[in-house]
């Protein structure tokens, strides 16, 4: 089997939460890492997140945005994750800028700096559940029509977008995945802007009230974040995921309360009560939604191994031990 051993790996937004636990599993392999993240404020990025490969993966802190500098870093690399984006929801409420020019026009520039230095790599995007938006059918596959009900999502799916309209006009190997619902260790935990699972673990672990919005029977899919890892691993080795989009999910779903009754469970604290919607979360609240994952299990061989309570007695367990780095 192909491994990552011996490869150069370039992962953007690698001190954040999905891309520094790829970070640890790729230099565990062997791989040599390099990590390009801009450390903004709220977005999660963290140097305690790559604790256990510190000494063996190169960091620098830049932006995507910098033409030269992502030319510079894509250069001899055989595999690129693209991670790095503006991921607050609720932020192009008041200032749209972000979301367009991080998420759109950082995602140009490494695709850019992939077509002139380096064509041969690997280009792994890694999109949101939530560029689907409101779905007509469940569960959704990756030919469900699309409903964006934020900027975020729309600036999402436009970056997976143009990354496959490199593979199709450029000979790029870009692979789009669109996942849902991550939790798990090396979350940022300072606020519930996103992150709602792990929010709910930091207020579970506080021993205080989880929130119920409506009657809390909204279906969701939740991906523990070695399961999102493995899925980014395997598609980057893949020769049939080059040029495809697959959504990386669970295909059962479980609901917002039984989520919640299974973390105060597990973590043996925290209480949870029924609340009213407010009306941002209304805005944006697309329903139920859970993932169709056929196509990446017949293609890549890829599927969620992790059970919700295991995934979240980890988690727990995980912020319990390292608390002070998070809180």
């Amino acid at each position: 089997m192909k491994t990552f051993r011996d490869t150069n790996v370039l992962i953007t937004g690698g001190l954040g939460f999905i891309g520094s636990n790829l970070a640890i599993a790729l230099a565990n392999e062997g791989a040599n890492v390099t990590i390009l993240d801009l450390l903004v404020p709220e977005y999660g990025g963290n140097w305690f997140n790559i604790e256990p490969v510190r000494d063996c993966v190169e960091v620098h802190l830049g932006d995507i945005r910098d033409l030269e500098l992502v030319s510079t870093l894509v250069t001899g690399k055989d595999y690129i994750f693209h991670l790095a984006a503006q991921v607050d929801h609720f932020l192009n409420r008041c200032d749209p800028f972000p979301d367009l020019d991080i998420n759109i026009r950082g995602t140009v520039n490494l695709l850019e700096a992939c077509k002139h230095y380096n064509p041969e790599a690997r280009f792994i995007y890694c999109g949101t559940r939530g560029e689907y938006g409101h779905v007509c059918h469940l569960p959704a596959d990756e030919e469900t029509p699309l409903h964006p009900t934020g900027l975020y999502e729309l600036s999402k799916c436009t970056g997976g977008q143009i990354a496959l309209l490199y593979h199709s006009l450029y000979g790029l190997s870009t692979t789009v995945l669109r996942a849902t619902n991550t939790y798990g260790p090396r979350s940022q935990m300072k606020h519930a802007r996103y992150g709602v699972v792990n929010w709910f673990v930091r207020l579970a672990i506080d021993d205080e009230v989880l929130r119920v919005f409506g009657d809390g029977l909204i279906k969701r899919d939740f991906l523990f974040v070695d399961d999102c890892v493995n899925a980014l691993r395997m598609c980057a080795l893949s020769e049939a995921a080059c040029g495809e989009l697959f959504n990386v999910g669970v295909d059962h779903p479980t609901t917002i309360l039984e989520l919640i009754q299974t973390l105060i469970e597990v973590a043996h604290s925290g209480h949870w009560e029924y609340a009213p919607y407010t009306p941002e979360r209304a805005a944006q609240e697309p329903g139920d939604f859970y993932s169709d994952i056929a196509k990446i299990q017949a293609l890549v061989g890829w599927e969620p191994d992790v059970p919700l309570d295991v995934g979240l007695m980890r988690t727990v367990e995980y912020y319990h031990a390292f608390k002070p780095h998070y809180w």
